[in-house]
Parts: C-alpha cells; sequence; structure tokens
C-alpha cells in the first residue's frame, strides 16, 4: 500500500565460528505475521493476528517495527529454556 515501505525479507545470521546446527536454526528466531495500516493521525499501527490483542502504533515505519518486536516479546513473556534437539529430530512447520 502507498507509504508503506517495502521490507527485505528477515534473515538469521550465525555468528562466527557457530555451528550451523538444527537447534541453532530452530532456536534462531520466530516468524510472525503482522498487518500494518496506515493511522488516520499520521504514522502507523500494526496488529498480530496470531496473538489477540498485541497491537502497537508508531509514528515512522521504523518506529513501529521497534514498538511491534517490544509487543511481541510482551504478548510472549514467558521464560523458557531453548530446546535441545536430537540429530534424529526433524523441524517441520504447519498451518493451522
Amino acid at each position: 500500500s502507498a507509504g508503506v515501505p517495502a521490507c527485505a525479507p528477515s534473515t538469521t545470521a550465525l555468528d562466527i565460528g557457530q555451528q550451523d546446527t538444527l537447534a541453532n536454526r530452530y532456536n534462531a528466531g520466530m516468524r510472525i505475521k503482522v498487518i500494518v495500516h496506515q493511522a488516520a493521525e499520521g504514522g502507523f499501527w500494526a496488529e498480530v493476528p496470531a496473538l489477540p490483542g498485541c497491537a502497537t502504533q508508531g509514528d515512522t515505519f521504523e518506529e513501529l517495527f521497534q514498538n511491534l518486536h517490544e509487543a511481541v516479546e510482551g504478548c510472549l513473556s514467558v521464560e523458557v529454556e531453548p530446546i535441545k534437539i536430537g540429530a534424529d529430530a526433524r523441524v517441520v512447520e504447519i498451518v493451522v
């Protein structure tokens, strides 16, 4: 839509010396879809359909994305240990 900058797909970079293992890729980060809207009063607001009630706003697109990271982290704020994945395990993605 007009006024909304195009975003390059995000990638996960591994630290130098870190092995590219299945566990590293699985625990690297979550991809989550958001819907970005232009706000009537200027700026932007966004909602996260996978997390009901998770929404934020920003005066600029950059501020919106910074606020989105904080909002999603807040909505998912649960202490979780990284998952250990054995050599014979598979990680699959499903759509529900």
